[in-house]
């Protein structure tokens, strides 16, 4: 080809794509411009379901069902009054409402945001039909949070809520962001991380009535991670029952393993209306009553007479006292310039019978012949005082007194009136019911110190044997079968101050404490484990202001009843 047909060639080419151009621009510029913009590009968020919650037995504590979300994309509104009357009539939802609404949660936003959160079922589908008049919406289907028990176990679950600042801040490295939902308190909050799911989407390309034209890109959602508690659901169900309207806690637990077979606080709450119902959260939060507060591990109390066997322990070891040793109860003791009570005059007493009748006297004297430095010891020795390291939030740790720290914190003196108070498990000495199942545990496994733990396994994996952690305590098993003794006659005996828990066909151990509290009625407590022979459970009752250990042992009673009946033992 000459050089010259080349260039007539390339000429010819050039003035086509020029007239091509000027066609395109000038004649359908237009009508191309406004086909281009009828067009868009959504990313439609997929999420995951959180994972589920079994208790020991596979029974289904929190499961997922879905909710509607209406999702708006602020970049396709052209004008958003027009736009909002016309979803009020569709929602029923007053324009101001949905202005108001728009206005907090869209604002500025050029990013895709949930409008109108749970819709009902019928009005979601009426919006889809309506796609082409409102394009700028589409309908979100989400997991949300199903409890089949209602309240059952709301301490130990926890409930949902929109991230805050100080939990992103702790968590924004682990793949947390500011639009995600997490768990506030119990296992939801603990295990957040295995819980969450990681979200997916879908890459669409629609046109200007929203109809799909097709998919740019697909990642599938992966739900969370499910996971198992120590927890019966059925024995969970009892205690809470048992505690009725009493303001406190039940914890059970087996005393060997540490596993936590009920963890009950009253009052509860609905995590349901608190993961979904702001207006209802922002008034438990202001409660005096403190729902959301889980006793069992955060609720401190002076333990009272469940203190008394540690005494004992320390009595023995440190060859105060012996089996045989007798003091005199007159049903008071004069230390210093002060008259310290007992609830009655029991005479001679040893301590077997100072245990089963709960004497005040015999117990100042011991832990007077102790001193406030082995008291204390004791005290942490059985695990008052610190962390029990239980996989839950929140968890207080409680006081254990010590001359020192108050003259170092308070610049105050120690006297003898402390230590007696100290020997009875009042004055400054604080504990939880978790603590006082832990200590009380000792005495039914014959001296070891468990973890308690409430999750068995996450995912397929059984974490039980990284959970266990057991402290051998140096005690001899002699001392631990006297004072085990002397409570399993607190219960047997007639004379015994929990008495009335006393079951046909059933060795019960325990200790009752009536601890006092100023101006007002007395914490009642019962810390015990049965059967005596082969213990399968140890439990502690605690109910704030409620006058007479007799009541927490009618709690105990009706719990340990059911638990025969409905052969869990």
């Amino acid at each position: 080809m000459s050089v010259r047909k080349f260039l007539i060639i390339v000429g010819i080419a050039f003035w086509v794509l020029v007239l091509r151009l000027f066609h395109l621009q000038l004649i359908e510029g237009k009508k191309l411009f406004q086909l281009s913009q009828a067009n868009s590009i959504r990313i439609q968020k997929l999420k995951g379901a959180r994972g589920r919650i079994f208790d020991r037995n596979g029974t289904v504590l929190v499961d997922n069902t879905f909710s509607y979300d209406l999702v708006v994309y602020p970049q396709q509104i052209d004008n958003p009054d027009d736009f909002l009357k016309k979803l009020s009539s569709v929602l029923g939802i007053p324009f101001g409402d949905l202005r108001l609404r728009f206005q907090k949660e869209i604002g500025s936003s050029a990013l895709p945001k949930a409008l109108v959160k749970a819709l009902d079922k019928d009005k979601a589908i009426i919006l889809e039909e309506l796609k082409f008049k409102l394009p700028s919406v589409a309908i979100q289907t989400n997991p949300k949070r199903y409890y089949p028990y209602g309240r059952l176990a709301s301490h130990l679950l926890g409930y949902l809520s929109s991230i805050d600042y100080w939990r992103l801040n702790m968590w924004q490295d682990y793949g947390y962001s500011s639009q995600d939902t997490v768990g506030f308190g119990g296992i939801e909050e603990r295990y957040d991380y295995y819980l969450k799911p990681q979200d997916g989407g879908i890459q669409l390309e629609v046109d200007n009535r929203g109809r799909i034209r097709r998919i740019l890109g697909f990642k599938l959602p992966s739900p969370g991670k499910d996971i198992y508690l120590t927890i019966d659901a059925r024995i969970q169900k009892i205690a809470e029952e048992a505690l009725g309207d009493y303001t406190g806690a039940v914890v059970i637990m087996e005393p060997f393993t540490g596993e936590i077979m009920a963890m009950a606080s009253s009052p509860n709450f609905s995590p349901f209306d608190c993961s979904y119902n702001p207006s209802i959260l922002k008034n438990m939060l202001s409660e005096t009553e403190a729902p959301l507060i889980n006793r069992a591990i955060s609720g401190v109390y002076p333990p009272g007479s469940v203190f008394k066997p540690v005494v004992a322990v320390a009595g023995l070891e440190n060859k105060r006292i012996d089996k045989k040793t007798t003091f005199f109860c007159e049903g008071s003791l004069k230390i210093g310039n002060r008259q310290f009570g007992c609830w009655e005059k029991h005479g001679a007493q040893n301590l077997f019978w100072a245990i089963v009748h709960s004497c005040d006297v015999f117990f100042y004297k011991v832990g007077l012949s102790l001193g406030a430095d082995k008291l204390s010891e004791y005290a942490l020795k059985f695990g008052l005082g610190k962390a029990t390291y239980v996989d839950l939030p929140e968890e207080k740790i409680g006081f254990v007194p010590h001359p020192l720290l108050r003259k170092k914190e308070k610049r105050q003196s120690w006297f003898e009136g402390d230590t007696a108070n100290f020997s009875i498990g009042q004055g400054e000495l604080l504990s939880t019911p978790l603590q006082i199942v832990r200590m009380i545990s000792v005495f039914a496994n014959k001296g070891k110190l468990v973890r308690p733990y409430v999750v068995k396994s996450i995912g397929n994996k059984d974490i039980s044997s990284k959970q266990r952690k057991i402290i051998s305590l140096p005690i001899e098993e002699s001392i631990l079968n006297t004072i085990n003794q002397a409570m399993e006659a607190v219960v047997s005996s007639p004379e015994g101050t929990a008495h009335i828990l006393n079951i046909d066909g059933l060795s019960i151990a325990g200790k009752t404490g009536t601890a006092q509290v100023s101006k007002k009625q007395p914490h009642a407590w019962f810390a015990g484990f049965f059967p005596v022979e082969n213990p399968r459970y140890s439990i502690c009752v605690l109910l704030e202001h409620a006058g007479s250990s007799t009541n927490a042992c009618l709690v105990a009673k009706k719990i340990i009843e059911r638990i025969k009946e409905e052969s869990l033992l």
